[in-house]
């Protein structure tokens, strides 16, 4: 492991779930993700997150998630911590790809439950330490039942933070009060990272450590302002932006993640918005709607946001045309 992995064990505050972006042929535009990762590090971001949910992992092969570790990696050059995707609903599938992600220098992986097979927490125990026993990394766990159809119970995670090397979890299931219930069971060292965006900063105020968010690819500079807020406890100073961060994170989830994320970044320049089969970009109406937002936020934070509104596709004029 290299140094830097030790600092995913007091992991905390925001780090984004980056997405992955796509040129023309369908390939990585390897350029566009150097980009986003450099931008995101000097954006305050903790660490970054690749291969995930919001990276569209299951429309990725084996040797592409290799491709955007090492970008990452690179870009990141021990500023942050990469961590990467290595979920499956395999667990041999998971080990190879936690093998991929290791070689390929990522600081720790995100595992995420298996989904479709729906086993017993039994097996969902058997499957973290299969994968946990098979590498160096630090292991995040990744609890997201609206997606597997499957959920990690709180005694669970409990016994899997005794297994040496799985480190944290991060949970999706918009249960704000989890923190309080899972801190005596897993100890203070335990990392406990919200990934639900919505319910993020009632999560870190109950206990929790941060947030691995879709919502800080775009604001970033708010999404740290709210967690800085909160950990010095001034309630009332996170309240500005948290509600600037609601209609933003309203619009990002109306249509599958990361669609709408891809076209906000693509109204900054960032990226193209494409995405791949199953997934389809928006439609007219729905870009109407996230010009629009971006556009509020760009007029009252822009010095908040990734990046000012690119010539290509102005957010102000898509929302006058509405």
């Amino acid at each position: 492991m290299r140094a830097i992995g030790r600092h995913v064990s007091k992991l905390s505050g925001y780090a984004p779930a980056l997405p992955t972006p796509f040129d023309s042929n369908d390939r990585i535009d390897g350029e566009a993700f150097e980009r986003i990762c450099d931008l995101q590090i000097r954006s305050g971001a903790t660490a970054l997150v690749v291969c995930g949910t919001t990276g569209e992992s299951p429309n990725l092969i084996d040797a592409e998630h290799g491709e955007l570790i090492r970008i990452a990696v690179r870009i990141s050059d021990g500023r942050v911590p990469v961590i990467a995707g290595a979920g499956s609903n395999a667990t041999r599938h998971a080990v190879e790809l936690t093998k991929v992600a290791e070689v390929n220098g990522a600081d720790a992986i995100l595992s995420v439950v298996p989904y479709y097979n729906r086993p017993t927490q039994a097996g969902l125990y058997g499957h973290f330490c299969e994968i946990a026993a098979s590498t160096a990394l630090p292991v995040v766990l990744y609890d997201v039942p609206s997606r597997t159809a499957c959920g990690l119970a709180d005694e669970t995670v409990a016994r899997l933070a005794e297994v040496p090397r799985i480190i944290g979890l991060k949970d999706a299931t918009g249960d704000v009060a989890r923190p309080a219930r899972l801190r005596p069971l897993v100890g203070t060292d335990f990392r406990l990272l919200s990934g639900d965006d919505f319910t993020a900063l009632g999560f870190i105020a109950q206990g929790g450590d941060g947030c691995i968010s879709v919502t800080s690819n775009a604001a970033p500079a708010l999404c740290r302002n709210a967690f800085l807020s909160l950990r010095q406890e001034e309630c009332a100073r996170a309240q500005r932006p948290a509600l600037a961060l609601a209609p933003l994170t309203a619009v990002l989830f109306r249509e599958p993640n990361p669609v709408p994320l891809k076209y906000a970044l693509n109204c900054f320049g960032l990226m193209s918005a494409r995405v791949r089969l199953p997934l389809v970009e928006l439609g007219e109406r729905a870009k109407t709607e996230v010009a629009g937002v971006l556009a509020r936020l760009c007029d009252e934070h822009s010095a908040s946001m990734i990046g000012k509104i690119g010539d290509r596709t102005s957010a102000r004029q898509a929302a006058m045309a509405s």
